[in-house]
């Protein structure tokens, strides 16, 4: 089975950065399911239904999300309908929606779960208990499982990736927009990579045009930041799994520039 990651969507440039490339990319990568962090899809801050039904059309399957899920309120409804849109598992019970997905690509069951982390960011439960919870709930059968942990703390990321190793099938992190140098295998068949990066303008802050964001550092008054534009980066990573085992037999990164 082969799997992309792919990393934040941010804004409109990241949108069709996907729409035009992922097709493509489908066929000659030869891709069984991808999965992509679509929480900045909306103008750098949110998921809209509009914004989400454009990445499945440009070949998404999954779309997971974090902490600026609940940035549009018309997402809120949306999640309960739409199962193949995540929301992190460790928010307060009773929360829209749903943080795990079972799909089938190809007829193979595949497990997608998305955790937000703890550290410098806002309080949630546990990511640990509610990832161990969601494993328990579907049993042993589903042998592929991929997570997205949403966190800023590297040594959390880590720290998830050798909790799960062994037990699932990928960890990939999201959040920083910074794509980081460390895909591997674990020692016991987990494929993992500390943050994927983003789906956004490469001379940018994090997505955001440079002038705003830095006005917002250097005054400390309030700025309008918006997406920046120009050429796009598109951060991701392919992962090859053993569908019978449900172990990682090869990951590494895909990165590629769209120009405008």
């Amino acid at each position: 089975m082969r799997l992309l990651c792919v990393g934040d969507v941010f804004g409109r440039p990241g949108r069709e950065a996907l729409q035009s490339t992922l097709p493509a990319l489908r066929r000659s990568a030869s891709l069984d399911l991808v999965i992509a962090n679509g929480e900045n899809s909306a103008h750098g801050a949110g998921l809209t239904v509009t914004t989400a039904k454009i990445l499945f059309a440009a070949g998404v399957d999954v779309i997971t999300t974090g902490n600026h899920v609940w940035q549009r309120r018309e997402v809120l409804d949306y999640l309960q309908r739409e199962p193949r849109v995540l929301r992190p598992l460790n928010y307060p019970p009773g929360t829209p929606g749903s943080g795990s997905a079972l799909v089938h690509p190809g007829g193979v069951p595949v497990l997608v779960l998305n955790a937000i982390g703890r550290l410098f960011m806002k309080p949630v439960d546990d990511p640990f208990r509610a990832v161990d919870d969601a494993l328990a709930a579907v049993g042993n059968d589903v042998k592929v499982v991929v997570v997205d942990f949403h966190a800023e703390a590297t040594s959390e990321k880590r720290a998830m990736g050798f909790y799960l190793d062994g037990r699932v099938s990928a960890v990939v992190g999201t959040h920083t927009h910074v794509p980081t140098a460390d895909a591997q295998i674990l020692p016991n068949g987990t494929a993992y990579v500390t943050d994927l990066g983003m789906v956004g303008v490469r001379h940018s802050v994090i997505g955001l045009a440079v002038e705003p964001a830095l006005a917002g550092f250097t005054t400390m008054l309030p700025s309008h930041a918006q997406p920046a534009e120009g050429p796009v980066d598109v951060n991701a990573v392919l992962v090859e799994i053993d569908a019978a085992t449900g172990k990682a037999t090869s990951v590494q990164r895909l990165d590629y520039t769209v120009s405008p």
